[in-house]
């Protein structure tokens, strides 16, 4: 394909470096915007392989200047950069608004002035909040049950007003739960196997009722491709997830089989979300997806948690298992 010029926001984080380094080997010319920081550092392009194709930008998505300099000369942009972690959002609600909400006009408004061909924004499954019906199709309710959630609603509909008002070509990419390699301890998936291998067998988790729809990284960021490519999706919103769920409990059971332990569960109070900010059920519903792209999930739950595991296994220093990270 040609080398056509592309920014990619929070590529430096878990989901935005893989799907960097995949638009690079497709032969992509990738301008990666990271936020700026007084070390340089760029999260985890730091040691990517492809890091001498890749045109590094240092700035920060709530700077509308900042934004605006990063995206010229660019033809699409993939927006992935957010403020994800849901307990912090109890904390600092403001912070959500201005990096999630904000951060997303800043994209849009930039990119209706530079004409871009392709605006690529990421949502999430919390903003359909405790599924009303399953498998959860794109048409679904959106309840906010957390400041996250909202602002994340409130970004997405933003995008589409986008569309609406000035035909700029947004589409709305909504994954359900992702997990693999360099995924933070924040997650669910490495919190549950940082401490099996850190050698705790009594784990300490939040709620372990509630199901997820999983989905590995190297899946999701093909999700993305599929859905930037098309012609079809302009917008609208489209649903990435593999079509299954499992609960907590039955996932760190899982976990604990594949790495031949036998492990119990302790509640920590400060892990679990209040009562009515909880989402009991996500299970997605990715007919649109497979009806509207040639995406399909290539890995199965084993396979994409055995590929975690090993990752994790490799880099356990950098885990921190017994401190809760918000």
């Amino acid at each position: 394909m040609t080398a056509k010029k592309v920014l990619v926001t929070g590529a430096g984080g878990f989901i935005g470096s893989h799907l960097t380094e995949r638009l690079t080997k497709l032969g992509y010319d990738v301008r990666a915007f990271v936020r700026y920081n007084s070390h340089s550092n760029w999260g985890w392009l730091e040691k990517s392989p492809y890091l001498k194709k890749i045109e590094i930008y240092a700035g920060d998505i709530r700077d509308y200047d900042s934004v605006r300099k990063a995206m010229q000369g660019c033809k699409e942009v993939f927006h992935l950069a957010a403020l994800i972690g849901i307990p912090y959002s109890y904390d600092s609600p403001l912070a959500y608004i201005k990096t999630n909400i904000e951060g997303t006009y800043n994209i849009l408004e930039n990119a209706r002035w530079a004409c871009l061909e392709n605006v690529v924004i990421t949502s999430t499954s919390e903003t359909y909040g405790t599924a009303q019906f399953v498998p959860i199709t794109e048409k679904h309710p959106l309840v906010g049950q957390s400041p996250y959630a909202a602002s994340k609603i409130a970004a997405d509909q933003l995008a589409l007003s986008y569309w609406l008002s000035f035909q700029l070509p947004v589409k709305i990419v909504r994954p359900f739960n992702t997990y693999g390699p360099r995924q933070s301890s924040r997650a669910i998936i490495p919190t549950i196997i940082s401490q099996i291998l850190s050698g705790n067998t009594i784990l300490n988790l939040g709620n372990i009722t509630p199901t997820r729809d999983l989905t590995f990284v190297n899946d999701t960021v093909d999700g993305f491709i599929n859905i930037a490519q098309t012609g079809k999706l302009s917008g609208e919103v489209t649903n990435i997830g593999n079509g299954a769920e499992i609960s907590v409990k039955d996932l760190a059971l899982e976990i604990a089989r594949i790495c031949n332990v036998k492990i119990k569960f302790q509640t920590s109070p400060e892990r679990k979300r209040p009562a009515l900010s909880e989402v009991q059920r996500l299970y997605c519903d990715n007919s649109k997806i497979r009806k509207k792209t040639k995406w399909r999930p290539q890995y199965s739950l084993e396979q994409g948690l055995r590929e975690t595991i090993e990752w994790i296994k490799q880099h356990i220093d950098s885990y921190k298992p017994d401190i809760y990270i918000k």
